[in-house]
């Protein structure tokens, strides 16, 4: 996982993990503030451990487009079998 942006006003972390499937996934979602007050989508998802990902970002003109596009994202994520993670795990993995 590599959105460690302070600039992110929200952010969403999901993971997917199926043993049987071999699948280790995440997906990221942040909402953030660009220097010509647009509202930008940061979307970063790849292999959990793996190098490299796919970031994409989508402007919005305001804060509650923005927001509500993640939440459309992430529950088409959670009828996929993404599962929503505390961020605050995030603090473990980086110091461990």
């Amino acid at each position: 996982m590599r959105i460690n942006d302070t600039s992110l006003d929200f952010q969403v972390c999901l993971e997917k993990i199926n043993h049987i499937k071999r699948q280790r996934r995440f997906y990221l979602l942040g909402v953030m503030r660009t220097l010509f007050g647009e509202w930008c989508l940061v979307r970063e998802w790849g292999r959990i451990g793996a190098a490299g990902g796919q970031i994409k970002r989508t402007y919005f003109a305001s804060r509650a487009d923005c927001e509500a596009e993640l939440q459309k994202i992430k529950s088409t994520k959670a009828r996929r079998g993404y599962a929503t993670i505390p961020i605050q795990l995030e603090l473990f993995w980086r110091n461990g």
